[in-house]
């Protein structure tokens, strides 16, 4: 029973070997395969320097409509519904689809402003919080 379990052993060791398990040597290029091209170096020009978040409480029409997702009438609407206090309130105050709020929001920003401070200390109040 031992013989045979050192057999098997042995033949599995050569079937490794030959398929290219154990002991295998890197594959070689082929001489005659044409070279392959170098690769691209990253392209420089539009990538180069990070995009500046628009601010949705003072973009203008044009930089609104700039997003993608975003035309005449959500650019009006999102105007219309300002200040905002989150980016987040595009969709519960603005009515902007959820699929396009998601693919604009690492674009946008709502920087606090006067207007947005007193809107969330009036919305404090109403709820009879204290306020910020």
């Amino acid at each position: 029973m031992r013989h045979h379990v050192i057999g098997c052993a042995l033949i599995l060791a050569c079937a490794a070997v030959s398929v290219g398990g154990v002991g295998a040597s890197a594959p070689v290029a082929d001489p005659h395969a044409p070279a392959r091209p170098a690769p691209k170096a990253p392209n420089k020009g539009a990538s180069a320097a990070p995009v500046k978040p628009i601010d949705i409480n003072s973009a203008s029409r044009a930089q609104l409509k700039s997003l993608p997702g975003i035309g005449d009438a959500e650019a009006d609407r999102i105007i219309s519904a300002r200040p905002y206090l989150s980016k987040a309130h595009l969709v519960t105050e603005a009515g902007l689809p959820t699929g396009v709020y998601l693919s604009i929001r690492r674009q946008i920003v709502a920087v606090q402003n006067k207007q947005a401070r007193a809107k969330l200390k009036a919305l404090a109040a109403s709820q009879g919080r204290v306020g910020p």
